[in-house]
């Protein structure tokens, strides 16, 4: 049987996505609260810039692929217009109707759909858009889904992926304190879940670093990939042009 990592484990490939699905169905009535506590809010400038650089026009299709709680989805919604649509997809339930139920208190009525990144059902070269924002390290096969991203896009479309990524070196030692230390407490003090945030902290470290990541997804089908690093590498946002 193939196997995969789960964090610091080592699983079954079939059982990766049950696992993650397990993390987000725990955490996903806390999610946003802990978004900002253990960023100190700057999950929402990442995403600004994210959505800034994405440069959405009126008339555009977009793919928010792992949209959670909707902050993407949100974003690009103000700005494709009337003759644009934004996709809200997520492959975890729960998540999504938070997502959904986020979006439609603010008036936001966008199709919403349970969606596993690794087999999109959508046509090929449809999407102008395609945004991944802190979901592709969950993903068991990220070649897969990033192949899959290059396929929906239309030639000359735009990906962008937003994660956590490798931090600069003199803080390493810091960072992985505060995120082996800090953060599985703050889980257990405002989710009941220290596990689930122990598991945050060991995928970001086995997440292909800012250089690898961009390999594979020339190899998967993007012609140019540019790298921005975020908070010295705490967060790298890599954006790519569909071949």
């Amino acid at each position: 049987m193939p196997t995969t990592d789960f964090g610091f484990k080592t699983v079954d490939e079939q059982d990766k996505a049950r696992r993650v699905r397990g993390v987000f169905d725990s955490v996903a009535s806390k999610y946003d609260t802990m978004n900002d506590l253990m960023s100190l809010g700057l999950h929402r400038v990442w995403k600004a810039y994210t959505a800034m650089v994405a440069n959405v026009k009126p008339g555009h299709k977009v793919l928010d692929i792992a949209g959670g709680t909707g902050d993407m989805a949100m974003a690009f919604a103000d700005k494709v217009g009337v003759r644009g649509q934004v996709v809200h997809t997520d492959i975890n339930l729960a998540m999504l109707k938070q997502g959904r139920d986020r979006l439609t208190d603010k008036g936001i009525l966008l199709p919403t759909m349970v969606c596993d990144a690794e087999h999109l059902p959508f046509a090929d070269a449809h999407f102008d858009v395609v945004c991944v924002a802190f979901g592709l390290r969950n993903m068991t096969h990220k070649d897969r889904a990033l192949k899959e991203m290059a396929r929906v896009l239309k030639p000359g479309g735009k990906l962008l992926v937003l994660e956590f990524s490798k931090i600069a070196p003199p803080l390493a030692k810091a960072y992985d304190w505060y995120s082996f230390e800090v953060l599985p407490r703050l889980g257990q003090w405002v989710a009941s879940d220290a596990a689930s945030y122990r598991y945050l902290a060991e995928s970001i470290r086995m997440h292909p670093d800012q250089h690898t990541l961009k390999a594979l997804m020339q190899e998967s089908g993007f012609a140019h990939v540019d790298i921005h690093n975020l908070n010295l590498g705490v967060v790298a946002l890599h954006v790519a042009i569909r071949c």
